[in-house]
């Protein structure tokens, strides 16, 4: 959310029955992972432990890496009142996160996983994830680079398809150009919620994929930045963990 921009108020009431209906944020949501996982809520201290495992690995936890990603999504669950500080996942607290690292010729491998799993993420799948970790930002001239970036990797045409994603949230962003109020504002999850559905064709986030992404948004950022969560955040994300994967 912007600073300075007003929000509707809302009654605590209100508030507080909508906490109570909201999903929390998934694993399944945001990777591409299988079973029982896939159905529990992401929390702090799982992101914590993937922190705490980047950090040891890597030397500091990787902007826009796996732990950014829980971190963003764990916070949201706790700040909806639907997991603890303190909480943790069963499945990942009894089999671990792990992140590794391997130098090949030209390249440098980084693995992470939880509870063993990784799997190769698409890119319309990173743009749903999206919709999850910054689902509530006001689609900008930045976020509307971005997706269009993410669409054109996915379907390896540069022509944008009439109604699709790219087009969708360009519109979006020219609305919001135009409009004050946050409120009256189109968001991203409105944009991207099933964008894997929205896309002619789709395919796994490469390292290339996501650096294209991320260098359209940060060029129409004016703060030359990416915004944390969002749609360069996650297709860093996804392409790191599609490393072990040979993407």
């Amino acid at each position: 959310m912007s600073q300075g921009q007003p929000r509707r108020p809302q009654p605590q009431a209100e508030a507080d029955q909508g906490d109570q209906n909201q999903e929390p944020i998934k694993y399944g949501h945001l990777f591409n992972v299988q079973g029982e996982l896939a159905n529990k809520p992401i929390a702090p201290q799982d992101a914590a432990m993937m922190q705490t495992a980047e950090t040891e690995v890597l030397g500091q936890t990787q902007k826009g890496g796996t732990a950014a990603v829980m971190q963003a999504a764990a916070t949201r669950n706790e700040q909806a009142g639907l997991v603890g500080h303190n909480d943790i996942t069963d499945i990942a607290g009894e089999q671990g996160v792990s992140v590794s690292e391997t130098d090949v010729p030209g390249r440098r491998i980084i693995t992470e996983a939880v509870a063993g799993q990784q799997s190769a993420i698409t890119i319309g799948e990173a743009l749903e994830a999206t919709a999850h970790t910054a689902g509530n930002k006001p689609v900008d001239q930045s976020d509307a680079a971005a997706i269009q970036a993410a669409e054109v990797r996915a379907t390896g045409s540069n022509v944008i398809t009439p109604g699709g994603l790219a087009a969708t949230a360009q519109s979006a962003a020219a609305h919001n150009a135009a409009v004050y109020h946050d409120d009256e504002k189109i968001k991203l999850n409105e944009v991207l919620t099933g964008a894997t559905a929205k896309l002619p064709a789709d395919k796994a986030v490469s390292r290339q994929d996501a650096e294209g992404v991320v260098s359209a948004e940060l060029r129409n950022n004016p703060n030359v930045a990416t915004h944390p969560g969002g749609v360069a955040a996650s297709m860093a994300a996804a392409a790191r963990l599609n490393q072990n994967v040979n993407v």
